[in-house]
């Protein structure tokens, strides 16, 4: 029987530093997978500082950017990764509830 889903997230986090918003967008993303991923995730951190070329491969045009490789499609969030509930919704982990009447 095979699921929709595939057994391991690939997350990468593009960073650019340990500047403060990259150090915060890394801790948003643990709890996150900690409390909703737990023991289905990886995460690569990629410092473009240190590997700036690496920013062509997936299009990053602004950091912190976090890029969801698997499951696919690929999917991307810019920012420290603080709206917890945007970041679920843009990497469909949780589904958009419909409004309230």
């Amino acid at each position: 029987m095979r699921t929709s889903a595939p057994e391991t997230w690939e997350l990468r986090l593009y960073v650019a530093g340990t500047t403060p918003k990259s150090i915060l967008a890394l801790k948003n993303l643990t709890l996150l997978c900690e409390t909703h991923l737990k023991g289905k995730y990886r995460i690569q951190v990629i410092d473009l500082m240190e590997n700036p070329k690496l920013a062509a491969g997936d299009q990053i045009f602004a950091i912190p950017t976090l890029v969801r490789k698997l499951p696919e499609p690929i999917k991307k969030i810019i920012g420290d990764l603080s709206d917890t509930e945007r970041v679920l919704v843009g990497l469909d982990v949780k589904r958009v509830a419909p409004e309230a009447a």
